[in-house]
């Protein structure tokens, strides 16, 4: 039976990452956006929203995505399973960049004058096409995880023979509590020191308990039972996390390391695992449609908001007030409209967006 929760969950946390990105975008406090601070506010006091969401949305994705590998795995093959995975995380975060998301790459660069003066030092043609290449990763490392995540997989999954995952169905609260302790460790290690939202570790936990753990019903109905302090205790978190940090670099170290981060980050993740189980748990067209349609606004969205940054923005032809409401209607229009366009053409809807055919869920 489809799990519906888990979709709504996806589509609800892509919806987050795309208002998350607008203030980003021209964020002032904290941790340096693509463009930076377009008001003459003193303190831009609505930053606070990405205090209060960034610990725990990709973690609650990368949970997800281990209880998806479960159940993918339940019908499939290994070999199926990564043949699938490669054509859908790995392809269009490789292949994509050169077929489409370099165009992502030229507008962040331009954002910072990186074109002008690259061009301006007489670089040729085809290394600015390669720089531009790898600056068009933006919101892909997320896959670039992921599918690392699902390779690792196979080989564990060999070894443990089915024993972690039996395990996993009899996991008590208490334990699940203690599960805070592995993240706080994966935390500190295999943290890429320039691009920091590359945490290999951290969100490899995540992956596994999802994996191992929440993808049993059994285990998420203990948790449907304590929701209501679950989501509770989440937003007090989120709240003294904000208030404690808002103004410094909520996104590297020493922040990003520390045991309120990590309490922050896992009890999102359950609250929003545990809510959305017991009161989201349902499908209407609507929801259908925005879970059909949310992976073309993870991929698309950015290109959007920091395009409206770049040409209405930048050069202060309209008021901040319009310029964010521009960004954001432009990360939607420019998600779903994109994903239209390229699920349809040959080739590109292969190396851009990993569809094999035409309409594929």
């Amino acid at each position: 039976m489809r799990k519906h929760y888990l979709d709504n969950i996806r589509w609800i946390t892509v919806v987050i990452v795309v208002i998350y990105h607008v203030f980003y975008m021209y964020n002032a406090e904290g941790v340096r956006g693509g463009l930076g601070r377009i008001t003459d506010l003193p303190v831009q006091y609505y930053d606070a929203f990405q205090y209060l969401v960034y610990p725990w949305f990709m973690p609650v994705l990368f949970l997800v995505s281990g209880i998806s590998a479960r159940l993918s795995l339940d019908s499939h093959t290994d070999k199926e399973f990564i043949r699938s995975r490669t054509r859908k995380l790995l392809v269009p975060s490789t292949i994509g960049l050169f077929a489409f998301q370099f165009i992502q790459g030229y507008v962040s660069m331009s954002l910072g004058g990186g074109i002008d003066g690259l061009m301006g030092e007489g670089v040729p043609m085809p290394v600015i096409f390669l720089i531009m290449v790898a600056a068009g990763s933006g919101v892909l490392w997320y896959m670039h995880l992921l599918w690392v995540y699902c390779v690792v997989l196979m080989p564990i999954r060999k070894i443990e023979k089915g024993r972690l995952l039996e395990a996993g169905a009899r996991t008590p609260l208490w334990l699940i509590a203690l599960f805070i302790l592995p993240i706080w460790g994966a935390a500190q290690i295999l943290n890429t020191p320039i691009v920091p939202v590359y945490r290999i570790a951290f969100y490899f936990v995540f992956f596994l308990l999802g994996y191992y753990v929440f993808s049993h019903e059994e285990t998420v109905e203990r948790l449907e039972r304590i929701a209501v302090p679950l989501m509770a205790a989440a937003v007090a978190l989120c709240l003294i996390f904000t208030i404690l940090h808002f103004g410094e670099n909520y996104a590297d170290k020493p922040i990003n390391r520390e045991f309120l981060y990590m309490l922050d980050a896992y009890v999102g993740s359950l609250a929003v695992l545990a809510g959305m189980a017991r009161f989201g748990d349902f499908s209407t067209p609507f929801t259908e449609w925005m879970s059909g349609h949310s992976f073309g606004l993870y991929v698309f969205h950015y290109l959007g908001i920091s395009s409206v940054a770049l040409v209405f923005a930048k050069p202060g032809l309209l008021p901040a007030p319009a310029c964010y409401l521009l960004s954001l209607l432009a990360g939607f229009a420019f998600g779903y409209g994109l994903y239209a366009v390229i699920s349809r053409i040959p080739f590109f809807r292969w190396a851009v967006l990993g569809i094999r055919k035409k309409k594929e869920k």
